[in-house]
């Protein structure tokens, strides 16, 4: 059997997270799904995860933020990239950025994605940061 990269997707919509794993196994990902910050926990600690992309605003405003932070403290979640996908930008018309070294160590992501999110997008990202 093929050993697929598994990437953790996180959303408490329930279209977004279908459609999300439908493209990513389209390109063929292994798709781990949550639809909250404790099953994206669960998910994680009991996986091999290559990457994650996580909602911003789910159970909180900060949900997403707060789940990042759990993943990168942890032995296994330093070395993975973390995408925040969000909507907040369109609600909210602030633009939330992880572009320098400074927002990505303050934000504890790799990259911050608007939504509706170019699944390309996101694993364009995904590979830049496993080619620095």
């Amino acid at each position: 059997m093929e050993n697929k990269k598994k990437i953790l997707v996180t959303d408490d919509d329930p279209d977004i997270l279908a459609q999300t794993k439908i493209l990513l196994e389209a390109r063929g990902y292994e798709v781990l799904t949550a639809d909250n910050a404790e099953d994206a926990i669960r998910v994680f600690e009991k996986n091999d995860i290559y990457a994650a992309a996580l909602d911003l605003i789910m159970e909180e405003m900060d949900t997403g933020f707060t789940l990042s932070y759990k993943i990168k403290k942890t032995e296994k979640g330093k070395n993975i990239p973390v995408m925040i996908l969000t909507s907040a930008t369109y609600l909210t018309g602030f633009k939330f950025d992880a572009g320098t070294k400074e927002e990505k160590s303050w934000l504890k992501c790799d990259a911050i994605l608007n939504k509706p999110v170019n699944v390309d997008d996101l694993l364009m990202k995904i590979e830049e940061y496993y080619s620095n």
